[in-house]
């Protein structure tokens, strides 16, 4: 929050900062996501600012009416900001509200009358399987050294045999890697969930470690860059781009779709949608089961290109 923005509610500052708090030490909310909160709060409170003609006190927060909160939410689609941004400060601005009335600071339901934009449900976009399987292999031809290549295939192998997010896999420490079977992932909210380690994933996470000229201590990372630390995962991400662009496959084939592909290439297999929302990470069974209709779309597209006719 910038300084220019301090004189403009100084009454509601307090109970910004309680929020903020809370977001940061009860709800561990990521760094992106707590900014974009603050933002966009702020964002409501500068317009309150001119809606209402004087700085806002926590008495005019308690008397806002729905046609409050919809002028706002007009206003930022003339700035032109996009139904999803908008119904994410919808979200920001719920959860604010939420917060004061859980902590008996007030109370204001007149947002629970507004309708959050409608936004067309973007179903995940997993590659074939012989594009995963291609990615994984040919990411390495772009590699500047061998170490690098076998890296980046234990990596996105991970992606595509474990499912996990990017972020999952970069965080992992080599003392993380278990001597059996099932890995141990920090997920979303500091969730843990076991992932099975196929043979090829430890294969391939072996090679790497094999060819690695760092020292790797068990406390430190599991997959570094050319500097010793911790891998970013603007790398991979890059590495990826060059191998899509290489094999004429779609922007959507980036590494999270290799988690998409894990998922969807299990339920075509026949897994049930319980066991790869464990797998998967998944807090609701709703998010997991999107994949049915990419797993319908998916048999529909290998079987117009396979059928005979």
């Amino acid at each position: 929050m910038s300084k220019a923005n301090l004189p403009y509610y100084p009454a509601l500052l307090p109970l910004l900062q309680g929020w903020l708090d809370y977001l940061q030490v009860e709800k561990r909310v990521s760094p992106h996501t707590f900014n974009a909160y603050q933002r966009d709060v702020a964002g409501f409170f500068t317009f309150l600012v001119q809606h209402l003609g004087k700085s806002p006190s926590q008495a005019d927060l308690q008397d806002l009416r729905p046609v409050d909160f919809r002028s706002f939410l007009a206003q930022r689609r003339r700035q032109g900001l996009s139904a999803a941004s908008v119904a994410r400060t919808l979200s920001a601005i719920r959860a604010f509200f939420k917060f004061l009335r859980r902590n008996d600071i007030l109370s204001n339901d007149a947002i629970n009358a507004v309708n959050s934009p409608k936004l067309p449900r973007r179903l995940p976009r997993p590659l074939d399987e012989e594009a995963a399987r291609k990615s994984l292999i040919d990411v390495a031809d772009f590699a500047a050294e061998t170490w690098i290549g076998d890296r980046d295939i234990a990596v996105l192998t991970l992606l595509y045999g474990g499912g996990l997010r990017i972020s999952e896999a970069l965080n992992l420490n080599r003392a993380d890697l278990p001597s059996g079977d099932m890995l141990r992932v920090m997920g979303k909210r500091n969730k843990e969930r076991l992932v099975p380690i196929l043979p090829v994933v430890r294969a391939a996470i072996e090679t790497y470690l094999e060819s690695c000229p760092h020292n790797l201590p068990m406390k430190g990372p599991l997959f570094i860059g050319v500097q010793g630390k911790r891998l970013n995962a603007r790398m991979i991400q890059l590495a990826m781009q060059k191998v899509r662009e290489m094999l004429g496959l779609p922007p959507s084939a980036t590494p999270h779709a290799l988690r998409h592909s894990f998922a969807t290439h299990l339920l075509t297999a026949g897994g049930d949608l319980r066991t790869i929302q464990e797998l998967l990470g998944h807090a609701s069974l709703a998010t997991t089961q999107h994949y049915t209709e990419v797993d319908t779309a998916y048999l529909m597209d290998v079987y117009n290109n396979s059928h005979p006719r």
